[in-house]
């Protein structure tokens, strides 16, 4: 077979935020070709090229959309990681907070572990209903967040949000949350579901996901809370370090 195409991750080289897009400086030189397609839709195309870019390919410091999560109208999460970098994720803050059009007016800064087997926060962490969560226990010990809000002429605010994960989310989303193990909470089964993109849910609808079927521990634990699981085979593309996430990217979504 023919090797897959990186292009495929499409979330990586741009991310939809609210009405605006970041087009995205990839961590890898190589890689940073694929957001010329990205480019080109958002210059060119007629339905989008008047989109808000809060972030562009040509800025010094590498950004990739598998650290992007929006989690309501007025929050953003977005992965300190081994692809995205604190002073990217401050930039693109204060292109947010210049427009006056965007209901976003908190960034949730989360660093995680600087390694391939954790590589972006949707890896470890991503939303699949306004209150729940699927996360991989293994951040648990170095997770810290920072919050970045408005300041003034310009500049932003940063501070560290010293809490629980759980009390966090709470707080910002004004929300009782359900926080999901990978593999259960198992050490040794999340750590290995972790690696088939376990927690790397593509969330369709509030409570509907789609996952890979490898990952049957995790998949019988998010019935278990309720969650409409839709899987799908994902051998070779697990292998290329890719879950359902990291393969879509919705222009357009109902609220």
């Amino acid at each position: 077979a023919d090797p897959m195409p990186n292009l495929v991750f499409t979330r990586d080289n741009f991310a939809s935020i609210g009405n605006g897009i970041s087009l995205n400086k990839m961590y890898s030189v190589t890689r940073n070709r694929e957001t010329i397609y990205a480019e080109y839709i958002f210059s060119y195309h007629k339905d989008y090229k008047n989109t808000p870019k809060y972030y562009d390919r040509y800025n010094p410091y590498h950004i990739e959309g598998g650290d992007i999560l929006v989690l309501n109208e007025h929050t953003l999460a977005i992965g300190v990681s081994q692809r995205t970098m604190a002073e990217s994720i401050e930039q693109l803050a204060r292109n947010i907070f210049k427009d006056t059009d965007t209901s976003i007016d908190t960034v949730l800064a989360f660093t995680i572990p600087s390694s391939r087997a954790f590589m972006h926060l949707d890896t470890v962490f991503t939303q699949i209903d306004y209150d729940k969560f699927t996360y991989h226990p293994g951040i648990m010990d170095t997770l810290q967040v920072f919050e970045i809000t408005e300041g003034s002429n310009n500049k932003i605010n940063v501070k560290e949000i010293n809490d629980s994960l759980e009390n966090i989310l709470e707080n910002y989303l004004d929300r009782a949350v359900t926080l999901i193990p990978c593999g259960g909470g198992d050490k040794i089964i999340s750590e290995r579901e972790q690696w088939n993109d376990g927690s790397n849910t593509l969330c369709i609808a509030p409570g509907v996901v789609v996952v890979y079927d490898r990952n049957n521990v995790t998949n019988d634990v998010l019935r278990r809370y309720g969650i409409k699981v839709l899987e799908m085979p994902g051998s070779e593309l697990s292998r290329g370090r890719g879950g359902p996430r990291c393969m879509s990217m919705p222009l357009e979504r109902e609220d």
